[in-house]
């Protein structure tokens, strides 16, 4: 079935989307996000796939410049921030999220509309999610969003955007009905559920030590880490 699913996708590139996380999909997960690197055969294979397909798009928490940086292929779309870059209401938000990040006795990564505290780093883990427990309820006090992912909590203004809105703009924009979305964590199940009634989607989890087992479960196509996604990348 997963088979059938790829290859009508890739039989029609005219008339389809290629939509792709960034971290843990195609660059591996390293401890500081600074460090992260897309390998130079994935990006070969995106700026090929750019060429074939009607929109090739990558859609990552990460803020916009810092994924077009990242991935740097002419003709691949970006939206950045889990969606928030294209929700208007969100700027609104901005000194109140920068405002909640320096009442917090936790390094975060601060970007324009959101942040994201880390503790991949952290020497003992349990007191961390203990800590970041504590962190999510005070920001849920404060009127903002928590959400947990792959050794982070995130902390995002309460609009309604996330990796479903920015796929579902991307599709409307372009006017397509097909899409293959492929991530890795929690926040990718939005990126899924944005495909449910496409005439075609072809939802890809990318299995690791700490992938979600909702997001294997609801998937059409599981690969193994970011080296699986290249791999199928290569024969779309």
């Amino acid at each position: 079935m997963s088979d059938d699913l790829l290859q009508r996708l890739a039989a029609d590139p005219g008339r389809a989307a290629v939509l792709l996380d960034v971290d843990g999909t195609l660059a591996p997960v390293v401890e500081r996000p600074e460090d992260a690197r897309v390998p130079e055969g994935t990006r070969r294979e995106l700026a090929r796939l750019a060429a074939r397909y009607a929109l090739v798009a990558c859609v990552s928490g990460r803020p916009g410049t810092d994924v077009e940086r990242l991935v740097d292929v002419p003709g691949v779309a970006v939206v950045g921030e889990h969606g928030l870059e294209l929700a208007p209401d969100a700027a609104g938000w901005a000194e109140r999220i920068s405002s909640f990040a320096a009442g917090v006795d936790w390094p975060a990564e601060r970007k324009p509309l959101s942040l994201t505290f880390h503790f991949r780093r952290a020497d003992d883990e349990a007191a961390a999610r203990a800590y970041l427990t504590r962190v999510e309820a005070a920001a849920r006090a404060e009127g903002l969003v928590p959400r947990w992912g792959r050794m982070v909590l995130e902390v995002r203004p309460p609009v309604a955007a996330d990796k479903g809105t920015a796929v579902a703009a991307l599709l409307t924009r372009a006017a397509l009905s097909r899409a293959l979305y492929a991530g890795d964590d929690t926040t990718d199940l939005d990126g899924f559920a944005a495909l449910e009634r496409l005439e075609l989607g072809v939802r890809v989890a990318v299995d690791s030590p700490e992938a979600p087992p909702e997001l294997l479960q609801q998937a059409d196509v599981v690969v193994d880490g970011t080296d699986g996604v290249l791999r199928l990348l290569e024969g779309l």
